[in-house]
C-alpha cells in the first residue's frame, strides 16, 4: 500500500493532527445545538429529544466509522464522489459529487443570511448586503490563502464552541445541584406532567429530522483526509472522537437543558437566529447570574455560523476540484494556483453561494427558499452514499482476496453499522414532511418543497448513466488501488 504524499500538481497535505481532531470535534457543533435543541425539547419533551438525538448520534457514529475505513485506505479530497465512482458506479459518483457540492454551496448562502441576522444584535440599522459581502470575503480569503489557514481557522472556531459547551455543562450541573442560581431542581422539570416524553410520534419524527441536520458537517473529515499530513494516523484519531463528542456535547447538553427549563417554557419554542436571547444556553447562563449571556452567545453563534460557511466553502471546493480531475466536472475547475489551492473551483463555489444569497432579496425570497429546501435533504443523501460505498468497498476488498489486517482502520460492527445507518437515513429522507400527508387534504406544495432533492438526485444519476452507458461495477472489478 502506497503512502499518501504530495505529488506534482496536487493538493498539499497541510492539515496536522490537531486540525483534523478539531474539524471532527467542531464539525457538528453549531446552531443545531445552541438554538434548535430548545425547540426539540419543546416539541417532544426532554426524553423525546434525548432519544431522537441519541438515535441520530448512533447513526453518525457508524457513518464516521465507515468513512474512517474508506478515508484511511484511500485519502482523497473527492471523498464521497471518488468512493461512489470506484465502488458503486461512475454515474452514482457523478450524482453524489454534484449533490455534495450543491448542498454546501447553498449552505454558504444560508450561513451568510444567518450571519447578517446575528450581527443586527449589535448593529440593528446597518445594511445586510455590506455584512454578507464582508463575511463572504472573510470565508473566501481564509480558503484562498492556504489549506493551513483553513485548518487554523477551524481549529480556533472549534475551540470557541467547545469551551462554550464545557462552561455551559459545568454551570448547568452546578445549577442542577443548587450550587449556583438557587435551590436544586431535581427531576421536576425533566418529568413534568409525569413523563419526559411529549407530543407524540410526529413530534418525535420532527426532532429526529432536526437532530440529523444538527449533525451534518461531521462527514467533512472525509474531505479533509485528502490534505492531512498523515491520514493513516490522524483520521482514525479524529474519528474516535466522534462518539464522545456526541455523548458529551449533545446528549449531556440536552439533559442539562431538560433538567433546568420546563419543556412548556414558551422561550424554548422561540429560540432562533432572530432571537438569540431565548437560546437555551442564554437562558441558563442568565439564570446563573451571567448578565452578559446574550451578547456572549450571540458572539459564539456568529463564530459557529462563520465556521459552517468556511467549512462548506472548503469542502465544496475540494470535491469540485477532485471531480474535475476525474472527468466528472469541467477541466478548468481542476486548476491549482502556486499555493495548491483549486482557485477556479473556489471562485465558482463562492459565486454560487453569493448568488443564492442575493436571491433572498428578490420575490420575497421565494427562489432562495426553494434553493434552501432543495439542499435540505442533500446531507442525508450524502450519508446514505457513505453507507452504500463502505458496504460495497468492504465486500469488494474481501472478494478480491484481501485480508482485513491490510486495512489501516477497520470499522466496527460491519455489516450492521452501514446497514443500520442506511435504514435510518432512509427513514430521515422519507420522513422529512410526514405532516404533509397526515392532514384532511394532502399538502402537495409542502411535499414538492420537502422532497424535490430526491427526483433531482435520481435525474442526475440516471441521466449520466443513460448518456455514458455506465453500469454498476462488479465487486471483483472495483478499483482498490491507493493514491500516491
Amino acid at each position: 500500500m502506497k503512502n499518501h504524499k504530495e505529488t506534482e500538481g496536487s493538493l498539499k497535505p497541510s492539515l496536522k493532527a490537531r486540525h483534523m481532531t478539531m474539524i471532527a470535534l467542531g464539525g457538528s457543533i453549531g446552531t443545531g445545538l445552541f438554538l434548535a435543541s430548545g425547540s426539540a425539547i419543546s416539541s417532544s419533551g426532554p426524553g423525546g429529544a434525548l432519544l431522537a438525538y441519541a438515535a441520530v448520534g448512533l447513526m453518525v457514529y457508524f457513518l464516521m466509522n465507515s468513512l474512517g475505513e474508506l478515508a484511511t485506505y484511500l485519502p482523497d479530497s473527492g471523498s464521497f464522489s471518488t468512493y461512489a465512482s470506484r465502488f458503486v458506479s461512475p454515474a452514482f459518483g457523478f450524482a453524489v459529487g454534484w449533490n455534495f457540492w450543491y448542498n454546501w454551496a447553498i449552505t454558504i448562502a444560508a450561513e451568510l443570511a444567518a450571519a447578517t441576522v446575528i450581527i443586527k444584535y449589535w448593529f440593528p440599522d446597518s445594511p445586510s448586503a455590506i455584512w454578507s459581502l464582508l463575511f463572504l470575503l472573510i470565508m473566501f480569503g481564509i480558503n484562498f490563502l492556504s489549506t493551513k489557514s483553513f485548518g487554523e481557522s477551524e481549529f480556533w472556531f472549534a475551540i470557541i464552541k467547545i469551551i462554550t459547551v464545557i462552561i455551559f455543562l459545568t454551570v448547568g450541573v452546578l445549577m442542577i445541584f443548587g450550587i449556583l442560581g438557587g435551590e436544586a431542581v431535581g427531576m421536576k422539570n425533566f418529568n413534568l406532567g409525569g413523563s419526559s416524553f411529549h407530543g407524540g410520534f410526529f413530534a418525535f419524527v420532527g426532532v429526529f429530522m432536526a437532530a440529523g441536520f444538527s449533525f451534518q458537517g461531521t462527514e467533512l473529515i472525509g474531505v479533509a483526509a485528502g490534505e492531512s499530513e498523515n491520514p493513516r494516523k490522524n483520521v482514525p484519531r479524529a474519528i474516535r472522537q466522534v462518539f464522545w463528542r456526541i455523548l458529551i456535547f449533545y446528549i449531556f447538553a440536552i439533559f442539562v437543558i431538560g433538567m433546568l427549563i420546563p419543556y412548556t417554557d414558551p422561550s424554548l419554542l422561540n429560540s432562533d437566529l432572530n432571537n438569540i436571547g431565548v437560546s437555551p444556553f442564554t437562558l441558563i447562563f442568565e439564570k446563573a447570574g451571567l448578565a452578559f449571556a446574550a451578547a456572549l452567545m450571540n458572539a459564539v453563534i456568529l463564530s459557529s455560523v462563520l465556521s459552517a460557511g468556511n467549512s462548506g466553502m472548503y469542502a465544496a471546493t475540494r470535491v469540485l476540484y477532485s471531480m474535475a480531475k476525474n472527468g466528472l466536472a469541467p477541466k478548468f475547475l481542476g486548476k491549482l494556483n502556486r499555493r495548491s489551492i483549486p482557485v477556479n473551483a473556489l471562485l465558482l463555489t463562492s459565486a454560487v453561494g453569493m448568488m443564492a444569497f442575493l436571491a433572498s432579496f428578490f420575490g420575497d425570497g421565494v427562489v432562495y427558499i426553494w434553493l434552501l429546501n432543495a439542499s435540505g435533504m442533500c446531507g442525508f443523501i450524502n450519508w446514505l452514499a457513505i453507507s452504500v460505498c463502505h458496504y460495497r468497498f468492504r465486500r469488494a476488498f474481501v472478494a478480491q482476496g484481501h485480508s482485513l489486517t491490510e486495512l489501516p482502520f477497520v470499522a466496527r460492527w460491519f455489516p450492521f453499522g452501514p446497514i443500520f445507518a442506511f435504514i435510518l437515513c432512509l427513514i430521515a429522507i422519507f420522513g422529512q414532511n410526514l405532516g404533509a400527508f397526515s392532514g384532511a387534504t394532502i399538502d402537495w406544495y409542502g411535499i414538492v418543497v420537502s422532497y424535490i432533492s430526491i427526483p433531482l438526485f435520481l435525474l442526475i444519476w440516471f441521466g449520466y448513466r443513460w448518456v455514458k452507458k455506465t453500469k454498476i461495477i462488479p465487486l471483483e472489478q472495483c478499483d482498490l488501488s491507493t493514491l500516491d
